[in-house]
């Protein structure tokens, strides 16, 4: 089969329904000429829309020119489609700030960031936002954490970690360490030494089921098919905790996670001890609000925390979430209706919305 067959836009009808959509997937695809204007554009053009009649579409911008048409000066059609233009954009301010942090040269403002883009501050920071899914500020948050976890994972002091991932205060540090890691820095270091996380692994209708929880709230949900490998990747997250199994105080948390999968309508609310990203948590957050027995799209999450542009970055947002059933990842589907990856199978997916549903 060739190319042009195998793409979504090889008919007249599909292209004239993706301009009809300003659709940006079709951006690349073809272009369209308006022989009234003598213009041509691409298929996502904010232009006034034309009569069908009028229109034309061409596999190349050359072609467009060929046929006599000039270049939209709104949508610019010889250039990179603007996602792509944005994200390049952003991807320099991106790598502007690692440097700042690796070299530990001055972070660059939000005015210096703009003024390299060409965009003025209020366009920059709502590009950023919508293209890397975070804040400048909080992007490079998200950084400094990484570098702490990584400093304190190989044994690295904490006021070298400190210093090395920009932070130039000591009480700025351990002001945000606890939010970063889900434990003081030194506990961290030390493969989680001093924590105490009491865990059980049981079964369920969908194979083992691990249940973990510090003081705060349960920190992980996970399902497997070998509770011995579940109880491995507990171990190697914290090598040097505290880890209590076998605790009766603990069997009623089980009981209300199982009832979770079993009996969704019953199901209660447990306290969460959630450490992700500020992105993540946005993310987490609207997935809880999605009611049992409902789903919605990455799409609907994203518009959801007010980032429509992002929406692979939340699918890996879902994917990172550490407690299934509690934040209901598995009800988040394609923008067809068809159910998605989770890291817990698709199998268990289908399962547990066909029970939300039948409650």
């Amino acid at each position: 089969m060739s190319a042009m067959l195998a793409s979504p836009f090889a008919s007249d009808a599909d292209r004239w329904e993706a301009v009809i959509r300003r659709d940006p997937a079709a951006d690349g695809a073809f272009w369209y000429s308006v022989r009234t204007t003598g213009v041509y554009c691409r298929p996502s053009c904010a232009a006034r829309q034309a009569l069908r009649q009028n229109v034309a579409f061409h596999a190349s911008p050359a072609a467009a020119e060929a046929a006599g048409f000039r270049p939209c000066k709104r949508c610019r059609p010889t250039e990179a489609p603007l996602a792509e233009r944005q994200a390049e954009v952003v991807a320099g301010a991106c790598r502007a700030i690692e440097h700042a942090l690796e070299t530990g040269d001055p972070l660059p403002s939000l005015d210096d960031l703009a003024a390299a883009s060409g965009f003025s501050r209020f366009h920059f920071h709502r590009m950023f936002r919508a293209v890397a899914g975070v804040t400048p500020r909080a992007y490079v948050a998200s950084l400094r954490a990484g570098r702490v976890r990584a400093g304190l994972a190989e044994g690295a002091r904490v006021t070298t970690t400190l210093y090395d991932a920009g932070f130039n205060a000591s009480s700025r540090f351990y002001a945000a360490s606890t939010g970063m890691l889900g434990m003081r820095p030194a506990e961290y270091r030390d493969g989680g030494r001093g924590t105490r996380i009491r865990f059980a692994i049981g079964e369920c209708s969908l194979g083992s089921i691990l249940v973990a929880a510090t003081e705060r709230g349960v920190c992980a949900i996970q399902f497997g098919d070998d509770a011995a490998a579940l109880l491995a990747e507990l171990q190697g997250r914290f090598p040097k905790a505290e880890l209590i199994g076998a605790d009766p105080d603990f069997d009623a948390t089980v009981a209300q996670v199982i009832a979770m999968v079993e009996t969704p309508q019953a199901a209660k609310t447990l306290p969460l001890d959630l450490r992700g990203t500020a992105f993540q948590q946005r993310v987490w957050q609207a997935l809880a609000a999605i009611p049992s027995g409902r789903t919605a799209t990455y799409t609907e999450i994203a518009n959801a925390i007010g980032l429509p542009r992002a929406v692979r970055a939340v699918a890996a947002a879902c994917a990172a979430n550490p407690t299934a059933v509690a934040i209901p990842c598995h009800r988040v589907v394609r923008l067809d209706g068809n159910l998605a990856g989770y890291r817990w199978g698709l199998e268990r997916k289908r399962e547990l919305l066909a029970r939300e549903r039948a409650a």
